[in-house]
């Protein structure tokens, strides 16, 4: 068996193993994970691999199947920059059902691993933009993706460098707040996945930078914005997306717990009543569902 066929079969194999440690129902993701080569996106090995939760350790060669495993991998440890988790991601990419045909807006593309995941799960018929605010990322992610004409690439400010009349925004970098600007480039249907999360005193771990939160899940309907949080997670932050007052407001919610109440958005000219979980600057969360006013 040649080397690339050995690596194939790890591939396989991992996208195998993300469907049982998920759990993945779509076959469409599994797949998609099988597709892509990791390699491609981390750069030269050995890599800096960091396990979930344990410490950063060094592949011991340069073998592309030490990237098959459920392992951050470190693009740039000085500021704490990793190909995330693939379980994690496996899971939300499962979670919002993308559709063959979708238009994926990815902010936080890094070096483009997960718009390519993207792009295999829109297809041809559909388009990924990958928007990365770190300029030599960005370039990276335009190399990346030129195996996939459907994926272009944005070096920009993800908050406002943003197209209209997309299917899914997916977010890799924490927020403390909802920009208005993401809810209303979405089409009706359309999902907005973005973790809102807090700052954590991780200054001297693998995990120093990082900021601790939940997962929240948007979709945009006719009669209303439905909300519910998922998973919880520890991810970079998004220095665009980050105000001091609205974090002070998102920490005293998710201290208060109730979070799994979270069931809709709501937008003026409806005002918080007591329902509400969270209150942004033009949002708020509400423990009441869509189309409900009691």
């Amino acid at each position: 068996m040649s080397s690339d066929d050995l690596i194939a079969v790890a591939r396989q194999a991992y996208a195998e193993s993300l469907r049982q440690r998920g759990p993945v129902r779509s076959e469409r993701v599994v797949a998609a994970f099988a597709s892509v080569p990791r390699e491609r996106f981390v750069g030269p090995g050995p890599w800096i691999i960091i396990p979930p939760g344990r410490s950063s350790q060094v592949t011991p060669d340069s073998d592309p199947r030490r990237l098959y495993e459920n392992v951050l991998v470190a693009l740039d440890p000085n500021r704490n920059i990793n190909n995330g988790e693939p379980r994690l991601w496996a899971v939300l990419f499962d979670l919002v059902n993308i559709q063959p045909g979708n238009w994926v807006a990815h902010v936080g593309s890094g070096t483009g691993y997960y718009s390519a995941i993207l792009a295999e799960l829109v297809g041809p018929s559909g388009k990924v933009t990958a928007i990365e605010v770190d300029p030599d990322l960005a370039l990276q992610t335009w190399e990346n993706l030129a195996l996939w004409p459907q994926a272009k690439t944005v070096a920009g400010n993800g908050i406002t460098d943003l197209p209209p009349g997309v299917d899914l925004i997916v977010v890799s970098a924490g927020l403390t707040f909802i920009p208005l600007q993401w809810l209303d480039a979405l089409r009706e249907g359309g999902r907005l996945l973005l973790p809102l999360t807090v700052t954590h005193g991780w200054e001297e771990s693998d995990r120093r930078g990082s900021c601790v939160g939940r997962f929240l899940i948007v979709e945009r309907r006719k009669e209303g914005w439905a909300a519910r949080f998922v998973t919880p997670v520890a991810i970079i932050d998004c220095f665009q997306g980050r105000e001091t007052e609205s974090e002070s407001r998102l920490r005293v919610a998710f201290l208060g717990g109730d979070s799994d109440r979270v069931k809709s958005l709501r937008r003026p000219p409806e005002i918080p009543d007591e329902s509400c979980w969270l209150v942004g600057d033009g949002w708020w969360l509400s423990t009441r569902a869509v189309g409900s006013n009691h």
